[in-house]
């Protein structure tokens, strides 16, 4: 068992002694880790029992994805049977890891909150977390939250500099799973790759905080690391927001909601198949919403914990695609997956953007499926997907 985050940051702790001070740039409170690319993670998520059933299908389904995505094309067609959708044809090893996943586990709607959590950590842990990478540190603090302090880990590349920009990072997870381990692996390649320090910020979840408090959250962080990240190394006009899923909804809000005050807005947005209409269904949703990894249905129970029976979903604050005006919207970063029920909804995303004069890149991974960040380590195509991520990341921020 991977002893608990509390116990592991205690160790590395007492190991740092002075490394362990405040240092400027950093908040006093800041758990400091020094890194230098040789060792495990400090943080990671805590996986079930080794001899759990359903540990053991993961790593063997992880052991295989990877096994499989190194043998030439070739062969893995040949082994593969070909599945081609709407002209795009998903990865061989995707078509038999989905196969395998669909016999082996169930819907996270029919496991309940709590199991769900706990079912994305350990995966989250098996197929998400890349080989160590050489960032020079990593700390966890606090920042001052709607209802209360909010959680947030912090990532900083080789080499480090005095003054640096910054990407705010919201976790996918449909609002009610995902947290700062579930997506440790992706901020550290996205920092790694892109030399830009990621800040990951641990964000209420429903159905104990229902909408809006994710996207309360969220504003507030950027809010702190734009109106007070010069005492913390950070360069207030270069704050980027970004997310995945979920995360890449809180991302495109939080620009929205920013320019719509008046306020300083973000300098860039990174969303990865962004969640930005919660009313209407356009046509990948019938064509990937059933056995191609995020169900019609798991959308459909996410959303029922996040806004409830009375929310309203067609409120900007969770459908940023549908204000009027994205006119003064920072540029964006769009990615979307070919196989994943919201494929069209970034499209149209990336679309209002440049209809409104916004900067955009938009790029459509056709042989991909909706979370492929967190399939980097098990998938080449995958890790090739988020470089490209972190490449824009780098052109628009360094």
């Amino acid at each position: 068992m991977v002893p608990p985050v509390a116990e592991q940051r205690a160790t590395a702790v007492a190991r740092q002694g002075a490394h362990a001070l405040p240092r400027p740039g950093r908040l006093a409170g800041e758990v400091i880790h020094v890194e230098d690319g040789r060792h495990a993670p400090l943080y990671t998520a805590c996986s079930p029992e080794p001899g759990a059933p359903e540990a053991m299908s993961r790593h063997l389904e992880r052991r295989l994805l990877r096994l499989f995505s190194t043998l030439p094309r070739p062969l893995q067609q040949a082994v593969a049977w070909r599945r081609e959708v709407d002209g795009q044809v998903l990865l061989p090893a995707l078509t038999l890891g989905l196969a395998y996943l669909r016999l082996t586990s169930r819907p996270l709607e029919a496991a309940g909150v709590a199991a769900a959590r706990a079912s994305t950590r350990a995966q989250a842990a098996d197929f998400g977390r890349p080989e160590p990478l050489p960032l020079s540190m990593v700390s966890e603090g606090t920042l001052p939250g709607p209802a209360g302090p909010l959680r947030y880990r912090r990532y900083y590349p080789a080499p480090r500099r005095p003054m640096e920009p910054v990407l705010l990072y919201f976790h996918g997870g449909g609002f009610v799973v995902g947290d700062l381990d579930t997506h440790d692996g992706v901020c550290r390649h996205l920092a790694a790759r892109s030399g830009v320090q990621v800040i990951a910020v641990d964000y209420r979840l429903a159905p104990e905080a229902p909408f809006p408090a994710a996207f309360d959250d969220a504003l507030a962080a950027f809010r702190w690391a734009r109106d007070t990240g010069e005492a913390q190394g950070i360069l207030c006009d270069r704050v980027a927001v970004g997310g995945d899923s979920a995360g890449g909804n809180l991302a495109a809000a939080v620009s929205l909601a920013a320019v719509r005050a008046g306020e300083p807005g973000p300098a860039f947005q990174l969303t990865l198949y962004p969640m930005v209409d919660a009313v209407e269904r356009r046509r990948s949703f019938a064509l990937f919403g059933d056995g191609f990894g995020l169900d019609v249905s798991t959308i459909d129970w996410f959303l029922d914990h996040y806004t409830g029976p009375d929310a309203d979903r067609a409120d900007l604050r969770l459908s940023p695609l549908l204000a009027d005006d994205l006119s003064g919207l920072p540029p964006a970063y769009v990615a979307a997956a070919g196989f994943d029920p919201l494929r069209d909804e970034a499209a149209a995303w990336a679309q209002r953007l440049r209809g409104a004069n916004v900067p955009v890149e938009y790029v459509c991974h056709q042989g991909l499926i909706h979370a492929f960040a967190n399939l980097a380590a098990a998938l080449p195509e995958a890790a090739e997907a988020l470089d490209r991520a972190a490449d824009a990341l780098a052109a628009a921020l360094r």
